[in-house]
């Protein structure tokens, strides 16, 4: 099963309560932000909530309005995080660090939560909505305060295979397991953060190839259970090179055909290890993860965990 949605929608309550009900579910979605409708009386709005491991994917659609988080709020945060608003339709003017920055289709800009800030949305929109754990940024040593509020993803690059990552994430979640969820969030937070590194001047060859390291992980996630998934398969899908793929996957000791094992080892552990959910054959696990024959499902697994697969599942289940 796919990752399931959390969906608010104001057609569920009477037109007269419909702003009342937004401003209320948004303060509880987003960590108390503030939102108005502009003094408009007739208002509808919808938000579908999808997560992929830390990183937080909505999908806003609503007439006019806009909201405010003021430093008293931001400083009371319990998690904070670094928020992308990304138009479908409409524009966004986003308001922080004495910045005012108006984004459109095609382009993106992040904000800060733990610090004050606005976004209007003067027109009906549709939007998509990034939430990404600050910490995995501040780590990084990149200086984010003169980042925020600018405009990214226009002019293509990185900050474009990032927005074009969101939105296919977004796409395809529900129909991905929580592992491969996890690792699509992995991949939007690094292509962010080097979309960040661009746009802060420090772009270099190894981002490039970091960035392509992180397509690489997407892609491996997203196709896990295909078998004719391969190195030569991959450098199709994503039209580049054998080599560049190599380069790419250079600081990781085991390649990538090492680490298209390595994932479905994993994914296969975790089935294993799940008593919830509906019981599965052995087999169906392995062939459901990319194994094409139970032989080498077994001897990779052992050698891998110091175990035969159905011994594990039976000390998972003690």
């Amino acid at each position: 099963m796919g990752i399931r949605p959390e969906v608010m929608d104001t057609a569920e309550v009477d037109p007269g309560e419909r702003a009342a009900f937004w401003c209320d579910r948004i303060a509880r979605l987003f960590q108390g932000l503030k939102s108005d409708q502009y003094g408009d009386a007739d208002f509808s709005g919808r938000a579908s909530t999808l997560r992929a491991g830390d990183v937080v994917l909505t999908h806003l659609e609503a007439t006019r309005h806009r909201v405010m988080r003021s430093s008293a709020i931001a400083r009371a945060t319990e998690v904070p995080y670094l928020k992308i608003v990304a138009p479908w339709v409409g524009c966004a003017g986003v308001e922080q660090k004495g910045r005012e920055t108006w984004v459109t289709p095609g382009q993106w800009s992040i904000y800060d939560t733990t610090d004050s800030y606005a976004v209007a949305n003067p027109e009906s929109v549709e939007h998509l909505i990034v939430m990404l754990p600050k910490a995995q940024f501040a780590s990084r040593g990149l200086a984010l305060d003169p980042l925020m509020a600018r405009r990214l993803g226009g002019s293509g690059g990185i900050s474009r295979l990032a927005l074009d990552t969101m939105r296919n994430a977004f796409r395809e979640l529900p129909n991905m397991p929580e592992t491969a969820a996890r690792g699509v969030g992995e991949a939007i937070t690094q292509l962010v953060h080097l979309s960040l590194l661009d746009l802060a001047g420090q772009a270099s060859a190894q981002s490039q190839r970091e960035a392509l390291r992180e397509r690489i992980k997407q892609h491996v996630a997203q196709h896990l259970a295909d078998p004719g998934l391969t190195v030569d398969a991959i450098a199709r899908a994503l039209n580049v090179s054998r080599r560049q793929l190599y380069n790419a996957f250079a600081e990781e000791a085991d390649g990538v055909a090492g680490y298209i094992l390595a994932r479905r080892l994993e994914a296969c552990r975790q089935a294993l290890a799940n008593r919830h959910a509906p019981q599965r054959s052995i087999t169906d696990i392995a062939l459901g993860h990319g194994f094409q024959n139970m032989a080498h499902f077994s001897r990779v697994f052992r050698a891998h965990l110091g175990v035969a697969p159905s011994d594990y599942r039976r000390g998972q289940a003690a």
